[in-house]
């Protein structure tokens, strides 16, 4: 009769299954827990520092200086600049457009009246006359010259009076704008940067470099070491 418990001639040389058990159980506690653990911390740290640090900053840097500069560069950069440029254009338009417009509709008018006109007349009039008619002509070339010295200095002052308007329309209403955000950006939005980053510097940094020196690097190195010893790195 043969003994049912008798181990079979084909398993005589195989590990008992209680051994594969505890082998996997033990690299199971020392690969895995940790990597858990560590996982575990790492989370705990990142939701930290985001419930503690960075919703805080973010809410306070969108509340305190991004609404607010917004809001500034809105009503004391754009909008001023779009009624300047409105200002400037209708005032272009008005104090120097316009007047050239008509000045030169009625010098033209002149001309036409003054000069093409009486000199048709006197062509046909004096023809006979030839030496009246050169001496008309050279007074009448006086006279023009003497009309065109009268048009050029009425363009320059006309110039000068549009240059000294958006001088002073710049003086009066850009620059003192120019300023300001020069004056902002100097005492709230470089401050706030470096206090930012100075925040980061004491907080963040320490806390990662915390990290890695406390739970990444030992669970590296005990993985490494359980890896050495069961042959799987060499």
């Amino acid at each position: 009769m043969i003994n049912s418990s008798s181990p079979e001639p084909g398993n005589a040389g195989a590990p008992p299954a209680p051994l594969l058990v505890a082998v996997a159980r033990g690299i199971a506690l020392v690969v895995v827990v940790p990597l858990r653990l560590a996982w575990e911390l790492v989370a705990v740290v990142g939701r930290w520092l985001y419930r503690w640090l960075l919703a805080p900053v973010g809410r306070f840097l969108d509340r305190w200086l991004l609404r607010p500069l917004g809001w500034l560069l809105r009503h004391l950069v754009w909008l001023p600049l779009v009624w300047l440029g409105r200002g400037l254009a209708w005032l272009l338009r008005t104090l120097v457009w316009v007047p050239l417009v008509w000045l030169g509709r009625g010098l033209a008018w002149l001309a036409y009246h003054l000069i093409w006109l009486p000199v048709r007349w006197l062509a046909r009039l004096l023809a006979p006359l030839g030496r009246l008619l050169v001496a008309g002509l050279a007074a009448l070339g006086r006279w023009l010259a003497a009309v065109g010295r009268v048009l050029l200095h009425a363009l320059a002052w006309a110039w000068w009076a549009a240059g000294r308007l958006l001088w002073w329309c710049y003086a009066l209403t850009l620059r003192p704008f120019v300023l300001g955000a020069g004056w902002l950006w100097r005492h709230a939005v470089r401050p706030v940067g470096r206090a930012v980053a100075a925040a980061w510097r004491a907080t963040v940094s320490p806390a990662a470099r915390w990290v890695r020196r406390a739970v990444l690097d030992p669970v590296r190195q005990a993985t490494r070491e359980v890896l050495t010893a069961l042959g799987l790195r060499g």
